[in-house]
């Protein structure tokens, strides 16, 4: 992964799954109403009290800024060019819940200010729970992201707003192109399907090389000299570390024959290998980086209170990557912490235990980074 200078690069910060409805949205300065049409639990500050339990008292509200945590200070020290994340939730007040979902997470528009106090530049949206107020909270959830000022990708009015990429500006380095995709592996209802009269997302109907020739065309479309490309996509289960060989396949063929330059993956609740194929950066999958999770036993072996900063340097004159380091996080009092050694100790074995078949290797350096090396590409 050498290449030219830092100075030419295009820096990143890119995070998984970034879920401010329920319990998050209860303890920002402007709730929705708390209730819930899950099965077993039917009030949102229900979370809040689990992770009060484990971690100590939550001082209500907190401010916008405070949600974020350790991770502000990191993002002000990188200063990356794009801020790119997968907002998991519906930004509405809408009561329209979807009647054949267990699970429905939604933030008040007003907490979206959450956003702009971590700067974020691009959300994808193409994700299991963006509909999960109806159509009514997909249109409040685009009207408030576009109103902050907020660029989208993966989720429109239509089919023709939905597979409208995102384009980001770097300066004179050159332009990041942001494609949001969601299959239906991630939970996806297929009736979310954006179509040329009706509102979703850009779902992609399976993971073929079919589907792959044809995000190629749109890519070519819009891609020029210097620019970075990204599929955010959202596959998958949300626990397990198997990459599927379907999803691996269809990476490399985006990278091959699609012209995309970096595979943004998420879904799963915890972070998967990484590879790095003909010099392009592959994250199946980044793990969640804001949930209320922290009171929950269930699947703590996989440890989903420990999250990942992503910081990845591309070169625009070939998309190639240059570095990518990872900041370790532990979620506490449902927001980032810097980790302890001991918890980026863990979280490397996993990753480089995880990301060796695939080609790469994790290594903790001594300010607590994890660094990827690949072994070939």
């Amino acid at each position: 992964m050498d290449g030219p200078g830092q100075l030419e690069m295009i820096s990143l910060f890119l995070c998984g799954d970034v879920m401010t409805g329920r319990g998050i949205d209860q303890v920002l300065p402007h709730p929705v109403p708390p209730q819930l049409h899950e099965e077993y639990v039917r009030d949102a500050r229900d979370y809040v009290a689990l992770a009060e339990t484990r971690n100590g008292p939550i001082r209500v509200p907190i401010g916008f800024d405070t949600l974020w945590g350790d991770a502000l200070a990191v993002l002000e020290q990188a200063a990356p060019d794009v801020r790119l994340i997968n907002l998991e939730t519906s930004i509405t007040t809408s009561e329209d819940w979807w009647p054949d979902k267990g699970i429905h997470y939604r933030m008040h528009p007003a907490n979206a200010a959450c956003l702009t106090a971590a700067r974020i530049h691009c959300c994808a949206l193409a994700n299991n729970h963006v509909l999960d107020w109806g159509y009514r909270g997909l249109r409040e959830t685009l009207t408030t992201l576009r109103d902050l000022g907020i660029a989208t990708a993966g989720l429109g009015e239509d089919l023709e707003v939905a597979r409208r990429p995102a384009v980001l500006e770097a300066g004179a380095k050159g332009r990041v192109i942001v494609f949001s995709f969601g299959e239906r592996g991630s939970g996806i209802p297929p009736e979310w399907a954006a179509a040329a009269d009706m509102p979703g997302v850009d779902f992609l109907p399976d993971l073929s090389p079919a589907t792959a020739r044809r995000i190629g065309e749109r890519v070519a479309a819009v891609k020029r000299s210097r620019d970075v490309v990204v599929a955010s996509i959202h596959w998958g289960g949300n626990w397990g570390y198997e990459v599927s060989g379907q999803q691996r396949a269809f990476a490399h063929a985006l990278i091959e024959e699609a012209g995309v330059d970096l595979i943004h993956g998420h879904s799963s609740h915890h972070p998967r290998g990484i590879e790095v194929h003909q010099g392009r950066l592959i994250l199946y999958g980044c793990g969640d980086f804001l949930n209320d999770y922290e009171g929950i036993e269930r699947y703590r072996d996989f440890r989903h209170d420990l999250a990942l900063m992503y910081l990845a340097s591309v070169a625009p004159a070939n998309g190639q990557l240059a570095s990518l380091r990872m900041i370790p996080m532990r979620l506490r009092q449902l927001r980032p912490h810097r980790a302890s050694r001991q918890d980026a100790e863990w979280l490397c074995g996993i990753l480089d235990r995880e990301s060796r078949p695939l080609g790469t290797r994790v290594r903790l350096e001594d300010d607590g980074a994890l660094v990827l090396r690949a072994e070939h590409g």
